[in-house]
């Protein structure tokens, strides 16, 4: 059920982003009186799902959900469509139109996108205004995981700035893009009240954009082990699948229980209960759980020793509260007014991050095969419950990818076709028809080609 839920919402997130697209190319291209002889959701290769003419175009819904399509007469696109070419050029098709026409028609689709990415982020904005942590709530510090421990993290550890920038609100994402993709070097933290500065290598930072370490969070917040659910063992799938109490809560562990010791062991912090569980051997076997309890009526903290049956994971099937348990949470409302220069503020920052990654890229720090991904890799992205929220939040952040990497200067790409009408508009000279057919084909070839290695990649890491 959960890949039904974010397939759905990718093919619904897909469809509003290309629809949109497209009519940026249709609707300049009506303006400007050419002909548009299809407009399409999906490609529609051998045959299509829907189609119906209005007019001079034919508006249809393809099978295969990698792109959609319109069809502009006398233009060179990946139909290769290439018979009108071959008679003079009639008023109404693309090629008879001046240059400045062709060049709003070509970035049509990709100011859609761009505008389209703002907008979202500013109606995101202005619907759920933006939660946040506060960075002076974390009074525990931190507890890093393998790959922060790594960079010299150790628990406990308040972090004060990323790259000299002080550090307000907590958000381990921006550490991490702040190492990637602004090239911070030196993290600032307070250990044991004793101020001090981590310096991390280019190597260690290059090591963190690889795919195999994309699923670390560096930090965390850390937690005492206050029980929050727990997580029932189920075998057998659909009809046939049974499932049974955790091990804690069969002990009789209940919620809001505060864990305090294992095996005698004090535990102060979830992470301190989570490693001495990892380092023991306790599968199939039975731990002492020790913690405090408040008890309803008098209000009085006792202390109980459950003895637990650890499972064939090595777990007792119970987990913290959420960070909302913990800590108070910051909120700001937008107005409308503010919402849009916020929105605008988060889509530019965002695009400068692609930016950033695209030149680290070209010089080699990062490789683009750990950022390269397919469709499987975007769908994973989405929730496993319909989310509105993270549903717009995905659609924003696809906007304005699409927006630019359509506009990367590659043959078949918008890109591509806005690259040779600037050097029509800046030389006076027109490219032929030829290099202009040579060239999508090639581009063609190339994005295929990619689309398929990306999903080479995507299938290679389920295995």
């Amino acid at each position: 059920m959960e890949i039904l839920i974010k397939v759905g919402q990718l093919v619904l997130s897909l469809s509003i982003l290309i629809v949109l697209h497209e009519l940026g190319h249709f609707l300049p291209a009506k303006w400007f009186k050419t002909r548009v002889e299809k407009f399409y959701l999906f490609f529609d290769p051998w045959f299509e799902l829907f189609k119906k003419k209005i007019g001079e175009t034919e508006y249809g819904i393809g099978w295969l959900p990698l792109g959609g399509y319109v069809k502009i007469s006398g233009m060179i696109d990946e139909s290769f469509d290439t018979e009108a070419l071959k008679e003079e050029p009639k008023p109404w098709e693309f090629r008879s139109k001046p240059a400045w026409q062709r060049l709003i028609i070509m970035l049509g689709g990709v100011t859609v996108n761009f505008i389209l990415g703002f907008f979202i982020y500013a109606m995101i904005f202005w619907s759920y205004g933006r939660d946040f942590l506060p960075n002076d709530q974390l009074v525990n510090g931190i507890t890093p995981d393998s790959l922060g421990l790594v960079m010299g993290f150790q628990k406990g550890d308040k972090i004060l700035a990323v790259g000299g920038k002080e550090m307000k609100e907590f958000n381990a994402g921006a550490i991490k893009m702040g190492v990637i993709i602004d090239e911070a070097r030196t993290i600032d933290i307070e250990r044991n009240g004793q101020k001090m500065t981590l310096k991390l290598s280019d190597e260690v930072a290059e090591g963190l954009s690889k795919y195999e370490n994309k699923g670390y969070s560096l930090v965390s917040p850390r937690l005492p082990f206050e029980i929050g659910g727990f997580v029932k063992s189920c075998t057998g799938k659909f009809f046939n699948k049974k499932c049974e109490d955790a091990p804690a809560e069969k002990a009789g562990m209940k919620v809001g229980d505060k864990v305090i010791a294992l095996n005698g062991q004090p535990t102060a912090f979830f992470d301190e209960f989570y490693d001495l569980m990892k380092a023991g051997d306790f599968k199939g076997k039975k731990v002492a759980v020790t913690v405090l309890r408040k008890d309803t009526l008098s209000q009085r903290l006792d202390t109980l020793v459950l003895n637990v049956l650890v499972n064939k994971n090595g777990l007792i099937g119970a987990g913290p509260f959420g960070y909302d348990h913990f800590f108070k949470f910051g909120h700001q409302e937008y107005s409308l007014a503010e919402a849009f220069p916020a929105g605008i503020k988060e889509g530019i920052n965002f695009l400068g991050s692609q930016i950033s990654a695209f030149g680290q890229m070209f010089r080699g720090k990062i490789k683009a095969s750990d950022s390269l991904g397919s469709f499987l890799t975007i769908g994973a992205m989405f929730s496993p419950v319909w989310d509105w929220h993270r549903f717009w939040q995905m659609t924003a952040f696809l906007s304005l990818i699409l927006g630019f990497i359509n506009l990367l200067p590659i043959p078949a790409l918008d890109g591509g076709h806005v690259l040779f009408l600037l050097w029509e508009v800046l030389t006076g000279k027109k490219p032929s028809d030829k290099v202009l057919e040579y060239s999508t084909m090639a581009g063609f070839v190339l994005l295929i080609g990619l689309m398929v290695y990306a999903l080479g990649l995507d299938i290679s890491r389920l295995f």
